[in-house]
């Protein structure tokens, strides 16, 4: 049965561990122009479904790593008496740039004592040998998450959003890697436009078998935000948006296929409240969980 993050941190740090989300200050090729379309265009907006921030809206946003840090702790402690944290670098792509200045950063990151694991969101294409070994250098110190935003397998739906390489890439970078004892988790989005509901547990089946295992999955719901050009889409010639009943249904299947002791790192998505067209039911987060919860409770340990 599959495991809840939550769970998972609790019985390797006997406490709930939080997340910080940061920012490294890269950008994306998928932004600069360095990714070409078939049809000889750049890509200057990234994917058609990634808002401006990069998908890392909430996000600190201040210069220095340990402003930011300083900066989200205070949010978060402000609530709880949190004292361990995840360092998460989610926004835009975080292994793309001068190497040197980003091995600065993630060894002044993971070297602080409040800081217990390093997770970092990136793209496959941008995991050339230099990142990979300056990752396994990382891993020496504390756990590194890699966070790798495949979100489907269909090739045609990844290009109608522009997701700018093929699963071969995915499937390398995967396993170089796992071949390193990297772990890696998978971001996959539900509700993608004219997806199936067979579509969507294709993806997930995909993931089920990769062989080294996968070590985490993220299965979150579309989300159509303000100034993407999905949400120009989407408004011009709309598309179906799933239901929150229909998201948890492909949720409970999903969990079924997953192996054993994988863990789930997320089960939705949070759209910024000023940023949200749809879905509108994912803005009562309390509810959504709640219905989650009930949902799919049997299926993990």
């Amino acid at each position: 049965m599959a495991i809840r993050l939550s769970d998972y941190l609790k019985s390797i740090y006997g406490e709930k561990i939080y997340r910080l989300s940061l920012s490294s200050g890269c950008t994306c090729p998928n932004r600069d122009g360095s990714i070409i379309l078939p049809d000889g265009t750049p890509l200057t907006k990234g994917c058609t479904f990634c808002s401006e921030g990069g998908s890392g809206e909430f996000a600190s946003e201040i210069a220095t790593i340990d402003e930011q840090i300083a900066e989200a702790k205070k949010r978060i402690c402000n609530k709880t008496d949190a004292k361990r944290f995840i360092a998460y670098f989610q926004s835009y792509t975080n292994t793309y740039g001068d190497i040197n200045r980003l091995r600065k950063l993630y060894m002044d990151t993971i070297t602080r004592d409040e800081i217990e694991i390093l997770s970092i969101g990136t793209r496959p294409d941008c995991l050339g040998d230099d990142v990979i070994e300056m990752l396994s250098e990382l891993r020496q110190i504390k756990p590194v998450w890699v966070e790798l935003g495949l979100q489907t397998v269909n090739e045609k739906s990844a290009e109608n959003f522009h997701r700018g390489y093929d699963l071969a890439t995915f499937e390398d970078a995967y396993n170089r890697l796992k071949k390193c004892g990297i772990s890696v988790i998978v971001h996959v989005i539900f509700g993608l436009p004219q997806e199936t509901k067979e579509d969507m547990l294709n993806t997930v089946k995909y993931l089920a078998q990769l062989s080294p295992e996968l070590d985490g999955i993220k299965l979150q719901n579309l989300q159509i935000l303000k100034g993407t050009q999905m949400c120009e889409e989407y408004l011009k010639n709309p598309f179906h948006i799933l239901s929150l009943e229909e998201h948890v249904e492909l949720l409970a299947e999903s969990l079924k296929i997953l192996p054993k002791n994988i863990v789930v790192h997320r089960m939705t998505g949070d759209g910024p409240r000023t940023l949200l067209v749809e879905p509108l039911w994912s803005l009562n987060k309390k509810n959504v969980l709640n219905t989650i919860n009930r949902s799919v409770n049997t299926y993990f340990c």
